[in-house]
């Protein structure tokens, strides 16, 4: 194993993402329970004592709501930008230490270099991440509007993606939600629907990359079967016949996704 990745949980009601290489385990975001991230975690080849950092992309309550305690319950270090770590739910408490981080330049945890960027989301100082490991290059990227041209910049030349895909426009529009909620998600700071995921992966489509996972998916406004639908055109072509998609939902987590090496077999 070079990088694997795997989705603990993702959608409206709490979001999780462990990444392992051979020497660093790390989490992205926590936002379940600590109680279900533990029994999900224990799932894995991790285990929370041996996590090395918790990254946090933003101070939204499905990004955050275990992570004051799973840090202080496993001293767990947490990285995170000024702007999120000033604006987190009160009820995070503290964390066992804490480092803040720039989006646009670079660290390391352990054997992992992370790169940090920003994504037009309604928060305060939000965050997607390039995590690599000898030359194979995992992107993170949920919780935005719009992919902007930064956006697609960093996203170019992952090997593997977990990609939001939050909404089917037609059902948000129809659906129950108020319309100042639906503006909110439609905009340039809301979530991405299936079509603006699919655009943005034929963007950025290159014949090293070996996974896409579609997450962030909502209960109310999308289903696995609109987002299938939505991507039925684009994996079904040739340019894509060596890429696995996976759905990652709320209630399961994924299979362990692996890359082993910049360029695949």
């Amino acid at each position: 194993m070079s990088l694997m990745c795997q989705v603990l949980a993702s959608g409206s009601k709490g979001n999780s993402i462990l990444v392992c290489s051979p020497r660093t385990q790390i989490l992205v975001d926590a936002g379940t329970t600590c109680k279900e991230l533990v029994r999900r975690l224990d799932r894995t080849c991790a285990a929370p004592a041996k996590l090395d950092a918790l990254l946090i992309s933003h101070e939204h309550r499905d990004h955050v709501s275990a992570a004051g305690v799973l840090s202080r319950r496993f001293d767990i270090p947490v990285f995170t930008t000024r702007g999120t770590l000033d604006n987190l739910p009160s009820n995070t408490g503290r964390f066992s230490s804490v480092s803040v981080f720039n989006t646009g330049k670079c660290f390391e945890l352990g054997d992992l270099r992370i790169l940090p960027f920003a994504t037009p989301h309604d928060a305060r100082e939000s965050s997607g991440f390039i995590i690599e490991h000898e030359g194979t290059r995992l992107g993170i990227c949920t919780d935005l509007g719009v992919a902007t041209n930064l956006v697609k910049a960093r996203l170019q030349g992952c090997h593997g993606l977990v990609l939001e895909a939050n909404h089917d426009t037609e059902r948000l529009l129809e659906g129950p939600y108020p319309w100042v909620l639906k503006q909110r998600i439609r905009s340039s700071h809301g979530h991405l629907s299936n079509e603006d995921s699919c655009r943005l992966l034929e963007e950025i489509h290159h014949c090293e990359m070996r996974f896409v996972v579609f997450a962030h998916m909502s209960e109310t406004n999308n289903h696995p079967d609109l987002i299938m639908a939505a991507s039925r055109d684009l994996r079904q072509s040739p340019r894509w016949e060596n890429v696995r998609f996976e759905l990652a939902t709320q209630n399961e987590i994924t299979p362990p996704l692996e890359l082993n090496g910049s360029r695949q077999a």
